[in-house]
């Protein structure tokens, strides 16, 4: 079983300190984070902010390593607070009932002094090999962070009822159904490269995920090789990354948020050319893709499947002739 990772930044102003954590806080990380936790209480610490904006998830023992740690502050005069949590430790809070004890209110911010000028004076658990080094990216109060693969698994049901609830009532709603969703997610997390990102302010609103093509990916024969050499006749790309799917949550306050994943899941991947393929007959689909500045392409014949799909293409920036 794979390790996973836990960095922990601590800085200190005052009798008040904020701790920084980056990864997952799981059964091989809550030994560093409880250590962490009672270094600050016995260093005479008032207020632990604790900055949670670059953690992916967090399980029921590492909760109740913040529930001891808040009681121990409780019982000294000092108090803990819980800043920016994902969405699944936002469920886990409400679900034990522990948000209006450990989530931070308006009225008590992290000082923008802490935020500003970190010092990392904490340590690391051992590195997962499959965790990727590209940390969240906040924006707007939306958090945009990858996934991997077991995490994609955990979250799978959520990603599909929010690719049900954002078809609800449209045209397109026959070509989305949740099942197909998580079809698709599962085919597609198979393939060598799988990349799913998750765009989350307190809850998910939008998910986006695909898999790189190019020389040596996946051969030439099957469903990459014959994709390929259609992409290359139409653009002469021969490196391109597929998205199977963009789902965002039909908000108006949303609307961006496939735009953002779609630009953060290419270069992710380093590609500067997505393609997406949709039911023909898909007009809404098609429509939204075209709003996000994909150009249609049609269908493209030859590709396995009980339809010819139609195909839309993304370019970024220019690749240059050696990354061709």
């Amino acid at each position: 079983m794979a390790l996973s990772r836990l960095d922990i930044h601590r800085r200190n102003r005052g009798e008040r300190t904020l701790v920084t954590l980056a990864g997952d806080i799981g059964p091989a990380t809550t030994p560093l984070l409880r250590v962490a936790l009672e270094q600050c209480l016995l260093d005479g610490v008032t207020v632990i902010d604790i900055d949670l904006t670059t953690v992916g998830s967090c399980d029921a023992r590492g909760l109740d390593v913040i529930l001891s740690a808040s009681r121990r502050a409780g019982r000294v005069h000092a108090s803990l607070l819980l800043h920016h949590p994902c969405a699944q430790i936002s469920r886990l809070l409400a679900v034990t009932g522990s948000a209006a004890l450990l989530l931070a209110t308006p009225v008590s911010p992290v000082p923008p002094a802490l935020l500003g000028d970190l010092t990392t004076t904490g340590t690391r658990a051992p590195e997962d090999p499959d965790r990727r080094s590209d940390q969240p990216l906040v924006k707007d109060g939306i958090r945009l962070r990858r996934l991997t693969r077991w995490q994609a698994e955990d979250m799978r049901e959520d990603m599909a009822d929010l690719a049900a609830e954002s078809v609800a009532g449209t045209p397109g709603k026959a070509y989305h159904r949740r099942g197909d969703f998580l079809c698709r997610l599962v085919a597609c997390a198979r393939r060598p490269g799988f990349a799913l990102l998750v765009a989350e302010t307190t809850e998910l609103v939008g998910c986006a995920f695909g898999f790189p093509v190019g020389p040596g990916s996946s051969g030439r024969r099957g469903f990459g090789g014959t994709l390929q050499e259609s992409i290359q006749r139409l653009t002469s790309r021969a490196r391109f990354v597929v998205l199977t799917q963009v789902v965002a949550h039909p908000h108006a306050q949303h609307r961006d948020i496939a735009h953002r994943l779609q630009q953060r899941l290419l270069t992710d991947l380093h590609s500067s050319l997505g393609v997406a393929l949709l039911h023909p007959a898909d007009r809404a689909g098609q429509a939204a893709f075209s709003s996000w500045g994909w150009e249609n392409m049609g269908v493209v014949v030859g590709l396995p499947g009980p339809v010819t799909p139609c195909m839309l293409i993304l370019h970024t920036e220019p690749l240059s002739p050696a990354g061709r």
